[in-house]
């Protein structure tokens, strides 16, 4: 019994680590001065129907700290590359050259800076929703166990309470990640 209750803590600390590894690995693909591959990761082009990741179909490279320089492997995917890139919410504008496609990092004006920072509390708001979600499947378990009386009140109530705090600090974690992202796209 103890055991069971035991394996559900140990899921759903799992789970919630995975909800702030998610939520750093979102986080840092918004750009804040200097332009990475990384920020390329979520972008899909059409492969001949098929929904392909940008990595699979072409090699980015930093040029310099604003540029990008993509290499289309297939010159046949080079409209369909520009245009994933130009339709993602990355506001980044991809101009070919043969087969090699250019992307700009745009200036990080005072209002991109907020829509940056609320791109980040609009993550962080979903990754805390991830973290709860994680808690309400981990109560709604316990309810499960002591329905079958195979714990008692009190058992499940220490549960609830430590899976509480366990909550209570992984959304403590995201506050702190986002107050840093934040401070960092303000400092740029």
């Amino acid at each position: 019994m103890i055991n069971k209750i035991d394996n559900i803590q140990t899921d759903s600390e799992i789970h919630m680590k995975k909800c702030i590894k998610n939520f750093k690995t979102t986080i840092n693909n918004i750009h804040i001065g200097r332009i990475s591959p990384n920020i390329l990761n979520n972008i899909r082009v059409d492969y001949y129907g098929v929904s392909t990741p940008l990595s699979q179909v072409a090699n980015a490279i930093v040029e310099d700290s604003r540029t990008l320089a993509i290499t289309v492997f297939d010159h046949q995917l080079i409209k369909s590359t520009e245009k994933a890139i130009f339709m993602s919410d990355l506001e980044l504008i991809p101009i070919s050259y043969g087969n090699t496609i250019r992307v700009t990092l745009p200036a990080l004006t005072e209002e991109r800076r907020h829509a940056l920072i609320k791109m980040v509390r609009t993550e962080a708001e979903k990754s805390k929703i991830a973290v709860r979600s994680v808690r309400r499947i981990a109560n709604d378990k316990t309810k499960i166990l002591l329905k079958n009386k195979e714990i008692n009140e009190d058992e499940e109530h220490v549960f609830q309470n430590e899976i509480q705090k366990l909550t209570n600090i992984w959304i403590k974690e995201i506050d702190i990640i986002l107050t840093e992202k934040e401070s960092e796209l303000m400092k740029f």
